[in-house]
């Protein structure tokens, strides 16, 4: 076990000596030495498979079978080949095998765990660090150079995953690699997923097999009670054992490889193809096409299509997932007065009308938008006020300007709201050019200025909050703040009564504030600053102290609305499946004010959730009673704030009373959750509620979850690719979601379900007249029906019908589907296939055996044909049960069917005349004279089904089959009618056609205040004024970042890297235009 992890930096021989993991990442299951037995492991993991293994064995031995070994063995190898095949492409497919890299572009992209950043000097430098682990919110180490040692934390690392901005190229040093990288070990292990209906299948089949067994038991003792009473009088025909027990015994074996179509093989190949093909309707869904970023729906497995179907639970996570992770500057308030229009409840031709000119300014970003000419007008006019709101804007923050053509700024935030406000500012006529260490340099509609910087007073979560305090051009002191407007509000001047209550609508909003200094106030607080930040001992505290004095007393200039834009039909689809009963949790990283507000915006919370519960407790005991708080309350939704809180409430002694007073809630958002915390949330109600659960993400951080939940879906967005390698299916947008569940994913469970009732009944019927035949055979294991009927019943016959049903059925269609998301809890409930649906299949497959032999029986005992010759002989009989079997099955296919398309009436009809034409060809006299033993049945079909009694016979008994069947759905329909019987019967009382789904814009219902999430990590205020952050303009390469004091240097992570406030992407892709049928439309709800 590693204790403490040794690395000594450009020696290769001393770091090898302790065999750390490498740079490759792997997560293929299989690779070309293990495949064979692995995926043989795994397939014999199903009973029927093992079951028809020892078949086999048993047909090679010549005492007990009646048939040839060849019949179990082909079909044996065919699925064993095509599943084989699957899997290996299913694992292609979803490998990624990567290594760490250094990508040294303008925005270097570090895929290496751990960078410690430092000058590349001369001499023996040691790291001693902490071994591998899961801890992202600390790290512990000490740099040895020479004989100085230099504390190593946290600030000082850069996971893997990290984008290092504003430099070409730097120096480092790999701790961690590989599997061994914090991220990777958030990962969790790649599981072998099974859907719900396989694991019900081993189930069943364990029940099929003891029905098997007893069904050849009592044939068994039927054979040697007949030997011993009848058997004598046919030894002089039919030599028998003398030993009657030993043939009882070798009966039994017998009927074992007799009945064992009850087990069909052909069962498994045929729910493969079924999904597959249902996974390619996945893939060619225009409907989930992404045409901006030219990206599909994909299914990156075939084997969990009917999941899709029976989803209760949704763990999503929020930035980039529900929003675009893209903010917008959207109104703004100054000195009172409102400006600027939501554009979700504005018309497309008022906002065109209202869309703002910037033509003014050649500095402009052309992709900024604004709806209100007002504030223009009072730009141009100069108004102070207005004035003091942008200037403040341009001032106030650590942003990073690059300007490589003239004109062509690039900026880089450290978060995609510090762009927003920079970006509107620019818009407005002031633009922040260029920073130094000690100066701001901003263009004040046209006219450069610049500012000395004297301090900043960075922002953290506990502030909320980030202040600058600058002297302009003219020598006056002002310090410039903004933040959480509770936070403002409370250190405002008594004289600001009149307080700005912006209704957010979802939105950021930020209060803006400013102060006038005295120089002299000013001179002594800088030195006691300068004291406090060199301090040893509580430089925190003394530091918060000296910021809580100078920020008090200011004066209010305005406040901003800024949107993290959520995804197009985000609210509408969470609308929908809420609607489907399926149940939303949303586990995110980010800030409790945040989640909150997202959750307002997307319809998870609403105005009549008025109880709102946040847990924030530090101890296991203090989450106790805040639980029993919410119990008592009954809270409308719940959430769990920090990561202590959610570590004590994932401990073995109380996930169950979390779980518990989870599920009391209508809706969970948990915050602060780190990607392994993520995990055991889904692994949790899992465990529990033996539901089906989804979950779905965009980036490295989601991959733990993904691969926990019974379903993962990936969202191909701004994080890059890891969640989509890692998921089972993906997209570009969460709005697909709907359809994903709501369309496919229910009709690949109602197709999968019908599948395994129709093909349950179909062998069982098939297998049971064998069962009632014996008595009438002398148990003598013969079959009732002819061997080549027996070898294409399942292969020919009655195939292609049961595939086009599981292909192409459909109880209604995508748009009916969306209309009515109720349409979706019968799966949820098992309700198409379970134990009891089995057991009424069973019973029905017993009575249409009975009446299938019993009925052609007595149609032929006894009676003789046209041409006066007797018509009761074997051959005859076995002909008609085989006819009036296979026209059964076909009708009830029928009955079954729900939507007719050319495909199947091909299929069906198609089948019939096959059944028809083989019949008549394998009993002619051509074939007899080449194989007599194999083609006894010469001349049978012809004088049999010449014969009107036999398609009288036929027609009675398909009529008795379906009888029932039919009575039964009808009096059910009128007494109790299932939620599909409303809907179809809706359907078919209607008289337009069916819905199409229609876009809608995203509409804001909230009024709720919205509180700033300026960042979610500390400020890099100390960075900006340390001068270690600029690139020197030299024509060599620049020097690396040494990140020092307070700051973890200037590293932003994750979604906060990827922004760029003029638009640019990160991963840039053609834009396409979308076609009408690619346009997604959400559809409105209607009661019954």
């Amino acid at each position: 076990l590693e204790v403490e992890r040794k690395i000594r930096a450009n020696d290769r021989e001393f770091n090898s000596s302790f065999k750390y993991a490498t740079n490759s990442i792997k997560t293929s299951k299989y690779n070309p030495f293990t495949f064979l037995p692995l995926n043989l492991f795994e397939q014999f993991q199903r009973i029927a498979n093992a079951y028809f293994l020892f078949l086999l064995i048993l047909q090679v031995i010549p005492a007990i079978s009646s048939l040839s070994w060849f019949t179990t063995v082909v079909p044996l190898v065919l699925v064993l080949t095509v599943t084989a095949a699957k899997d290996a492409t299913d694992d292609i497919v979803s490998t990624h095998i990567t290594c760490d890299y250094i990508q040294q572009t303008e925005d270097l992209f570090i895929l290496c765990s751990y960078f410690f950043l430092f000058p590349l000097l001369r001499g023996n430098r040691e790291v001693y660090c902490e071994p591998p682990n899961n801890r992202l919110d600390r790290f512990m180490g000490t740099l040895t150079f020479g004989t100085q040692k230099y504390s190593l934390d946290n600030e000082r690392v850069l996971l893997r995953g990290c984008t290092l901005r504003n430099t070409d190229w730097c120096f480092g040093l790999v701790l961690f690699a590989g599997p061994e990288t914090k991220l990777m070990q958030n990962c969790g292990k790649s599981t072998f997923k099974r859907t719900s209906i396989d694991r019900l299948m081993n189930v069943l089949v364990l029940f099929i097999f003891g029905l098997l067994a007893l069904m050849c038991i009592i044939l068994a003792v039927g054979n040697g009670i007949w030997e011993n009473h009848a058997g004598s009088k046919f030894n002089a025909f039919l030599p028998r054992e003398e030993n009657t027990a030993f043939s009882a015994f070798l009966t039994f074996w017998s009927y074992i490889i007799i009945l064992n179509t009850v087990v069909p093989i052909s069962l498994y190949v045929s729910m493969e193809v079924i999904r597959l093909g249902n996974s390619y309707y996945i893939n060619w869904d225009r409907n989930m096409y992404h045409a901006r970023t030219d990206t599909p729906a994909e299914a990156r497995t075939t084997t969990l299509n009917e999941e899709l179907g029976q989803i209760k639970y949704i763990f999503s996570d929020k930035t980039g997932t529900l929003t675009q992770n893209i903010m917008t500057f959207n109104k703004c308030s100054i000195n009172g007065k409102s400006y600027g229009q939501n554009q979700f409840h504005m018309h497309h031709q008022i906002l065109f009308e209202l869309k703002m000119d910037f033509s003014f300014n050649r500095l402009a970003d052309p992709k900024f938008f604004f709806y209100d000419h007002t504030l223009v007008e009072a730009i141009k006019l100069g108004l102070p006020d207005v004035h003091a709101f942008f200037r403040l804007l341009s001032l106030c923050h650590t942003v990073m300007a690059e300007e490589k053509n003239e004109g062509d700024l690039v900026y880089q935030a450290q978060s995609p709201d510090e762009g927003a406000l920079v970006t509107a500012a620019r818009n407005f006529g002031f633009v922040f050019r260029s920073r130094s260490p000690e100066t701001v340099t901003i263009e004040e509609m046209g006219i450069q200025r610049s500012y000395e910087l004297l301090a900043i007073l960075d922002f953290n979560n506990v502030r909320k909050r980030m202040s600058v305090i600058v002297r302009n051009p003219e020598g006056k002191l002002s310090l410039y703040c903004k933040g959480a407007d509770t936070i403002i509000y409370e250190r405002l001047h008594p004289s600001c009564s009149e307080l700005m209550k912006f209704a957010g609508e979802g939105l950021r909003t930020l209060v803006l504030a400013y102060k006038d200094l005295d120089e002299e106030y000013f001179s002594e607080w800088k030195q006691r600053h300068h004291e406090s930040s060199v301090a040893l001992e509580d430089r925190e505290e003394n530091l918060e102290k000296l910021y809580e004095e100078i920020e008090k007393d200011m004066m209010l200039i305005g406040a901003t609305a800024i949107e993290d834009k959520l995804q197009d039909g985000v609210s509408h689809t969470i609308e929908q499946l809420t609607k489907a009963e399926i149940k939303i949790w949303v586990l995110t990283g980010d800030k409790q004010e945040t989640a909150e507000n997202i959750g307002y915006s997307c319809n998870l919370l609403r105005e009549e959730m008025n109880d709102v519960f946040f847990v924030a407790a530090n101890s296991p005991e203090e989450v106790r009673q805040e639980w029993v708080q919410l119990q008592r309350v009954k809270a409308s939704y719940f959430l769990l704030g920090s990561l202590c809180s959610q570590a004590f409430a994932l401990e073995s002694n109380m996930e169950l009373e979390f779980l518990r007073t989870a599920c009391m809630c209508k809706t969970v958002i948990c915050c602060r959750v780190t990607p392994l915390q993520k995990a055991q949330v889904v692994e949790l109600v899992k465990k529990y509620k033996k539901a089906v659960t989804l979950a779905i993400g965009d980036g490295a951080n989601d991959v733990s979850m993904i691969k926990a939940a019974h379903i993962g879906v990936g969202i191909s967005g701004q994080e890059g690719m890891q969640a989509v390698l890692s998921s089972d299916f993906s997209f570009a947008q969460f709005r697909f979601l709907q359809c994903l569940l709501l369309v496919h994913g229910r009709w690949s469970y109602l197709r999968m379900c019908k599948f395994l009732r129709y093909f349950f009944y179909k062998n069982f019927t098939f297998t049971f007249v064998h069962f009632w035949y014996a008595f009438f055979c002398g148990f003598s294991a013969q079959t009732v029906y002819d061997e080549g009927f027996i070898t294409l019943y399942n292969l020919v016959y009655t195939a292609l019908p049961v595939l086009g049903m599981s292909l192409f059925d459909q109880d209604v269609n995508a748009g009916w589907s969306l209309e009515y998301p109720q349409l979706y809890v019968p799966g949820q409930l098992s309700q198409y296939f379970s134990k009891r649906a089995f057991m009424m299949c069973a019973l029905h497959s017993c009575y249409s055996s009975l009446v299938l032999f019993f009925v052609p029986y007595a149609a032929t005992y006894d009676t003789v044909r046209d041409d006066g010759k007797h018509g009761a002989d074997y051959q005859s009989f076995a002909l008609i049960t085989q006819t009036c079997l296979t026209v059964t099955v076909c009708v009830q296919l029928g009955l079954d069917l729900s939507y007719w398309t050319v495909v199947n009436h091909l299929f069906v009809w198609g089948s019939l005349g096959m059944f028809f034409i083989l019949t008549f060809t394998m009993y002619t006299d051509g074939l007899f004279r080449l194989r007599p033993s194999s083609f006894a049945f010469i001349g049978t079909a012809r004088n049999c089904l010449n014969q009107p009694n036999v398609w009288l016979t036929v027609a009675l008994t398909a009529i008795l089959c379906v009888l029932p069947v039919v009575a039964y759905r009808f009096f059910y329909s009128q007494i109790s009618p299932t939620i599909n019987d409303k809907v179809r019967y809706k359907v078919r009382q209607m008289k337009e056609p069916s819905p199409r789904p229609r876009r809608t814009r995203l509409t804001r219902r909230s009024t709720r205040r919205s509180g700033y999430a300026f960042s979610h990590a500390h400020g890099y205020g100390d960075l900006v004024t340390s001068g270690r952050f600029l690139r020197r303009h030299a024509p060599a390469r620049s020097m690396g970042l040494i990140p020092t004091g307070r700051s973890p240097g200037f590293k932003p992570t994750g979604r906060s890297a990827g922004y760029s406030p003029v638009g640019r992407e990160q991963n840039p892709k053609q834009k396409v235009e979308p076609t009408s049928l690619q346009m997604f439309r959400a559809v409105k709800d209607a009661s019954f």
